[in-house]
């Protein structure tokens, strides 16, 4: 069970994200809220929290200051701040504080989700350097055989529809799995979240395209799986450091370079 900590002093934001959590994360997760920086700290540790929602602006102890309390309790701490400040010196305590992401407000369910989804599978992972028996470790030759044709169905329906809104839930679906089961599976198969797979898939399918400079990045975006153009070109940029016309105008760069 992964109990995730929402920490805003703001009612209505509090329960946004948290029917957000509890629509696209409906199994194994946890919410615990506070009202303030405060009640945060003392919340994560009491009901031994692994990742925190944290606005930064709160009365009291503020976010920032409510996230150095929360990584001096659990180290592993998984930390994302929400804020409606676009502010500089926010942006660089958070770093400082190794969070995972900062957030502006209103905060999108895709950016959320992917957000969390990244969270819960380092949570995961750190529960996995515990100790374990060796026998745990061993998984036997029809094991093997069978992990393999899970992983490559998975490819198959990814490749045939990642243009599409497609879901976790989606996947599992079509191969009759739980969710909770099939997130499972998905990270022993791919050891990373069906979300982060997701999104590396369709930008480098995304990169092909903007090679060709007839296509329209709106266009591409929506050829990848991405509606809304602006939050297909936020992921790009997460992803490889620089946005979609950048990274197309490198492309160009170097074939112009090429043909020198």
């Amino acid at each position: 069970m992964t109990k995730i900590l929402i920490a805003d002093d703001e009612p209505i934001e509090r329960t946004i994200i948290e029917r957000m959590i509890k629509k696209n994360f409906p199994e194994n997760v946890e919410i615990v809220k506070a009202i303030n920086g405060r009640e945060a700290v003392k919340l994560y540790g009491e009901k031994q929290c692994q990742i925190a929602l944290l606005d930064i602006e709160m009365p009291g102890i503020d976010g920032l200051d409510a996230a150095d309390a929360i990584r001096k309790i659990d180290r592993d701490a998984v930390i994302i701040f929400i804020t409606a400040f676009d502010e500089f010196d926010y942006a660089k305590r958070a770093i400082s504080v190794h969070a995972l992401e900062y957030l502006l407000k209103p905060v999108s369910e895709d950016e959320l989700t992917a957000n969390l989804e990244e969270a819960i599978w380092l949570t995961q992972k750190t529960e996995k350097r515990k100790p374990v028996l060796k026998a745990d470790l061993e998984i036997n030759h029809h094991e093997n055989i069978k992990m393999n044709a899970v992983a490559e169905n998975i490819r198959e329906f990814i490749t045939k529809h990642y243009r599409e809104d497609i879901s976790l839930q989606d996947v599992a679906g079509s191969m009759n799995y739980s969710d909770a089961y099939f997130c499972k599976i998905f990270k022993q198969c791919f050891d990373k979240s069906f979300l982060v797979y997701l999104t590396e898939f369709r930008v480098e399918k995304a990169k092909v395209l903007l090679a060709d400079m007839s296509i329209n990045i709106k266009d591409v975006s929506a050829e990848v799986g991405y509606r809304d153009s602006n939050y297909f070109a936020r992921v790009f940029k997460r992803s490889e450091g620089i946005t979609p016309t950048e990274y197309r105008l490198q492309v160009l760069h170097s074939t112009k370079k090429g043909d020198k």
